[in-house]
């Protein structure tokens, strides 16, 4: 399999920081985005990011910044999709999506996520870790999923096009239809898939830069 491409998700509402982009919050003098890029550009061939609004916000990384495709705010599944439709214009044939407002997320995520996915005819896989979570997705071998950080087949994107059009929004649902699997991230100090939702988290994340 060639090297995918990288996605950044940055498409949240940010309701909890009281809106705004959360990647733009500075963490141990720089931006989360740029503690984001520096993990994710060694391990992909290429790099946009998702965000809806105004792109010039965003002018200074110098990345593509790719809107939702999908009517109203469709949650990360329309980032996947915005992604997935550039890489196809690129010829490649995976994306690998992490999310805007997560610093920490392992750097060997994009090899682990192409490990696990050996054998599939369309590479689909979640990250994953153990723990006792009770808001993140868990699957049946009690693993927490992390929806936003998965490798995706553009050989998929239509179907997952119509399945947004359908009203589909739950990642793992459309993830388990076809057959995606999971890589199991070790849990580490700080959480390797620690996101920053609220002011505390802010907080919790610039003690662990």
């Amino acid at each position: 399999m060639k090297q995918p491409l990288g996605v950044i998700l940055a498409g949240g509402l940010a309701t909890r920081m009281g809106g705004g982009d959360k990647g733009l919050l500075t963490l141990g003098g720089q931006s989360i985005l740029s503690h984001v890029l520096d993990r994710l550009t060694p391990q992909v061939a290429g790099l946009a990011l998702n965000a809806n609004g105004d792109p010039a916000r965003f002018a200074r990384f110098g990345l593509p910044v790719l809107p939702d495709t999908i009517d109203g705010f469709a949650g990360p599944l329309a980032g996947v999709l915005a992604g997935l439709d550039w890489a196809a214009e690129q010829g490649a044939e995976t994306i690998v999506t992490v999310a805007a407002d997560t610093p920490f997320f392992p750097c060997d995520l994009v090899p682990r996520l192409m490990l696990a996915s050996e054998g599939q005819a369309h590479p689909l896989v979640l990250a994953a870790t153990k723990g006792d979570a009770q808001t993140k997705s868990k699957s049946s071998s009690g693993l927490i999923r992390h929806p936003t950080f998965g490798l995706w087949p553009v050989a998929l994107r239509d179907d997952l096009r119509a399945a947004l059009q359908d009203g589909l929004r739950k990642v793992v649902i459309w993830t388990d239809k076809h057959d995606g699997r999971l890589a199991e991230f070790p849990v580490t100090d700080p959480d390797p898939f620690f996101n920053v939702n609220t002011p505390e988290d802010l907080e919790t994340a610039a003690r662990w830069a």
